[in-house]
This record gives C-alpha cells, structure tokens and sequence, in this order.
C-alpha cells in the first residue's frame, strides 16, 4: 500500500470518527456564544459596506469592499441556517433599515481601506479563538474559513494602501549582531527600564495600539457629527478624545526613540452632519470598538518588558473600560442593546412556581 493509499484510509478513519462522536452534538457555550457575537457583527459590517459601496468612487476599492461585503453576507447566512436548524432565535442585529440611502459620503475612499484592514485585524483573535473553542466539525470548518478569508482581505488591503501611498510602513530597527544576555535587573524597572531602547515587540504593540486608535479616534469623529441626541454626540466625543489621547501617548514613546508613529487619518472624515447609519449601530460599533481595544492592551501588556509602558496599558484599560460601561447603559436605557445567549439561572428556576 502507498502513502497516498494510507492517508486516504486515514482520512477515511478519521471522517468515520468524527461522524460517530458528533452525532446529535449541541452547540458547547463557547461555540453558541461566539457564533452568536459573530453573527451581530457581520450584519453591522454589512450595513457599513452599503454605505461604502453607495459612497465609493475608486474602482479597486469598489471591488475591494465588494468582496468584503460578499463574505459578511456569506457568514450572516451561515450561521442562520445553523440557529434555525439547531432551533436557536436568529439574533435580530442589524439590517438596511439601520443604513440611510442616499446620503452624502462620510469617509473617503482611504479610510475605507484602512477601516477594512484594522478591522480584519480584529477579526484573526476572534475566529482563532472561536476555533480553538470549537468542537464541533462544521463549527471548526466553518472559522478555519473565516481566518482563510481574512487572510485574503488582510493582504488585498495592505498591498493597496501600500501601493497608493496611503499608509506609513512598519518601523524598522537595525538587525542584531550577536547574541547577548541581559545583564542588569534595570531592564523592566519602572523608572530606570525607560532609559533602555524599545524592545522590537514593544515598537510592534505599541504601533498596532496607535493604528487602531486612529482609525476610533476618525470612527468617532464621524459619528459625533452624525448622532441625533446631544447625549449620543458628547458620548461620541469623549471616545474621540480617549482614542486622541492613546495616540498621542503611545506615540510619544516612539517618538522619543526618533521612530515615526502611523499617519493620522482626520483628514479622511467629511464635514457631513447627515447621518448614514442609525444611532443603534453606531452606539453597537463603538461597543466593538472598547471590546478590541481592551483586547489589543491586554495582549500588548502580556509581550511588554519595560514597566514604565506597562502603567500606560493599565491605566487606559480603566479608562477604556469605564467609557464601555457608560456605553452599555446608553444602550440598555434606548433599548438597543440585544441580550447574549446566557446560562441557566438555577435560582430564577426555584423561584419559579410551577
């Protein structure tokens, strides 16, 4: 028997056994609760391409969101079919009805592509650790999918902000000569481990906290001109500074070593103070926006040495996350926020007469 033989009973033995164990298998809390989140998600992006796709004047980019969109669409179908099979509500989300035609544009075509790329940046934490708490054959095929397609996203993005100038590349640092030890226990201290150059990883988290507070700081720009309350407006603006005052202090530590922070993109917002999305989703996208914030400090604090940036990272994640809170009550009191999948409340049960 030959290899190609042997694999194909492999995969043979293999299909026979998932088959066996999967048989009647439920959604695992992890599965139903990322699936969920996922679905919620793709139906918000889904509206903001309309709005692109109605508002776009560069063909390559045209295409770009068009593809973006054909696969928000795919995922918001598949999950469908997979809640009403296994008899699950399909979470309401969002629809055209959140999306208002016919307004004037307001972000041009550059930001488009950015917010496409920081955004498929998110995407890869969430559907690796989607898959990874998956158990289920079609759960983890389905986000193996999904980290496929953001990989093509990622990369289409890139290469054509690289190519339209659009964007300032990575930093750079000198390649290491030699292999060295550290020597002195100032290398992490508070106060004498800032005196020490970056670390590269350091310039790498401190870098992708800057790009995404960018591209907040211009989300919220927009929305605070948009939004239809004062209250919706001066929430909107407080997260616009948030995110100004992350760029400004994380960027301040780059620059401190002469190494150039990711361009602004301020002037990519319109003037327009007419809305093209509903308060709902802008209040939901900003509720996504916090959760991958405090994502991207948590993972940038856990790879950082020096101390003193540290303190940094946990004083905006209080920051951050008191803003999210503030939020979800906003939407909790308008009656936006849609309730998660929760467990079992065992005293609710006894309570309960019967």
């Amino acid at each position: 028997m030959d290899s190609t033989e042997q694999n194909s009973d492999k995969d043979r033995h293999l299909e026979t056994q998932i088959h066996e164990h999967q048989q009647h298998l439920n959604l695992n809390a992890s599965e139903l609760g990322d699936l969920w989140g996922n679905y919620m998600g793709d139906t918000m992006f889904s509206c903001i391409f309309e709005h692109f796709l109605e508002t776009v004047k560069d063909e390559e980019v045209k295409e770009l969101i068009l593809f973006s969109q054909g696969i928000s669409k795919r995922h918001i179908d598949t999950i469908s079919e997979l809640f009403v099979k296994e008899g699950i509500p399909v979470p309401a989300g969002f629809s055209s009805s959140d999306v208002n035609k016919g307004t004037p544009r307001l972000f041009d075509d550059t930001f488009m592509l950015f917010y496409i790329q920081q955004m498929t940046i998110g995407s890869f934490g969430q559907y690796t650790r989607a898959l990874s708490g998956s158990i289920r054959q079609d759960i983890m095929d389905f986000y193996r999918q999904c980290i496929r397609e953001s990989n093509e996203i990622y990369e289409r993005t890139t290469h054509l902000l690289l190519e339209k100038g659009t964007i300032t590349k990575s930093p750079k640092i000198p390649y290491p000569k030699k292999v060295e030890f550290v020597e002195k226990k100032s290398f992490n201290s508070l106060f004498t481990g800032k005196n020490r150059p970056l670390a590269s990883i350091e310039i790498k988290y401190l870098n992708n906290n800057i790009s995404f507070n960018i591209l907040g700081k211009s989300i919220m720009m927009g929305f605070s001109q948009t939004a239809s309350s004062k209250k919706l407006r001066k929430f909107f603006q407080d997260g616009r500074d948030l995110a100004d005052k992350q760029i400004k202090q994380f960027g301040g530590i780059l620059a401190n070593e002469n190494i150039p922070s990711p361009m602004i993109m301020d002037p990519h917002v319109s003037d327009s103070k007419i809305p093209p999305f509903s308060d709902k989703l802008m209040a939901y996208h900003v509720s996504i926006a916090n959760q991958l914030g405090l994502e991207n400090i948590g993972v940038a604090m856990s790879r950082t040495l020096r101390h003193d940036i540290h303190v940094k990272y946990g004083k905006f994640i209080t920051e951050i996350g008191a803003y999210a809170n503030q939020g979800q009550q906003m939407m909790i009191e308008n009656g936006w926020l849609e309730q998660p999948p929760l467990a079992t409340d065992r005293d609710q049960i006894v309570r309960t007469p019967h």
